[in-house]
């Protein structure tokens, strides 16, 4: 894939380094070693020679760094700074503090591998991070949010998948690439909140997909076509969600709210919202939830044969990425290069 290569060979030359966390997975193990032997990125994985060799007989690990939670000497250094990220914050569940003083922060960053890598990328260690393929979304979020936290001026952290058009291309996407969002992160987002996550997709179109973003507000209604109003109200909120985009970013080629088809066939576009410079030709798809998204990207992926680069986060202050449990090694090797031009 033209797409995927241009991915790799700015990653090249981007030289950044990247934690992974899961070293006792597989996929991760081998996708490490593709990616120092390519020389996309230098890699941190978190975990012991003994478990990579133990999930991963045969792999190269030379010009990996390992480091192991348990016995890494800068354990004490990242305890100090979870502990002062969260100090004051208590836990819901005890009613007491979370970590009662930075001996308790170090016990559990022992313990956990996706904080500790977060901690890693927040002291300036890693210059991105990327985890997912064996812990939850929520798992693999949580640490960007308690101790990555926010961009300057960001009020919604959402997520967006790459989508790249399997060989031989299709005829609706003639760049081959296009973008899904937000497809795990937001279950339910406002209008306010889908006005954040389209200049955030439009942003990640144009610096890592490398296309003039066409945006797209989907629904199973077109320019008003249907009504829900008794239901879930999704018709009126992407409409709405049009109207803040509009206002706040003049800049964007942005239109809805549209059916799938009437967003990427121009024959149907055409017709059901003539005039339109979006219609039939978006190349960004803004989902009215989690449901739709989700399951939207899955079909393609699926059925259609396209490859799931994600979930690309957007607004964290670093660059920190989730992967789906469903990866497999280019799915991984792809997200790392996409954290890496993030950085």
């Amino acid at each position: 894939m033209a797409f995927i290569d241009n991915l790799l060979d700015k990653a090249k030359k981007a030289g950044k380094t990247i934690v992974l966390c899961e070293g006792e997975d597989k996929r991760v193990v081998e996708a490490a070693s593709k990616i120092v032997k390519e020389g996309i990125a230098k890699i941190i994985l978190v975990g012991t020679e003994e478990e990579c060799k133990k999930v991963a007989p045969g792999v190269d690990l030379s010009g990996i760094k390992l480091v192991d939670p348990a016995t890494s000497s800068d354990a004490d250094k990242y305890a100090e700074l979870l502990f002062k990220a969260r100090e004051g914050k208590i836990n819901k569940k005890t009613g007491a503090p979370e970590y009662a003083d930075v001996a308790a922060a170090k016990a559990y960053i022992q313990k956990d591998r996706t904080m500790f890598g977060a901690l890693m990328l927040k002291a300036g260690d890693a210059d991105g991070f990327v985890s997912g393929a064996c812990h939850s979304t929520a798992n693999t979020i949580r640490p960007g949010l308690q101790v990555i936290k926010t961009a300057p001026g960001i009020k919604t952290v959402s997520s967006c998948f790459i989508m790249v058009a399997p060989d031989g291309g299709n005829k609706y996407v003639p760049e081959g690439v296009t973008l899904f969002a937000d497809c795990a992160l937001n279950i339910q987002p406002t209008a306010e909140e889908l006005c954040d996550i389209a200049a955030a997709t439009a942003e990640t179109a144009s610096k890592i997909g490398g296309i003039e973003p066409r945006l797209a507000f989907l629904s199973f209604s077109t320019k008003g076509s249907g009504n829900d109003d008794k239901y879930g109200q999704t018709v009126p909120k992407m409409q709405k969600a049009l109207e803040l985009t509009k206002a706040a970013h003049p800049e964007l080629t942005v239109d809805g709210e549209f059916q799938f088809d009437a967003a990427v066939a121009p024959e149907v576009g055409e017709l059901k919202a003539p005039g339109s410079k979006v219609a039939g030709h978006a190349n960004v798809f803004l989902f009215p939830g989690i449901n739709a998204g989700n399951i939207g990207y899955k079909i393609c992926q699926r059925m259609g044969g396209w490859m799931a680069i994600g979930p690309v986060c957007q607004g964290f202050a670093k660059p920190l990425n989730d992967l789906s449990r469903g990866c497999n090694v280019e799915d991984i090797v792809a997200t790392v290069a996409v954290t890496a031009l993030q950085a």
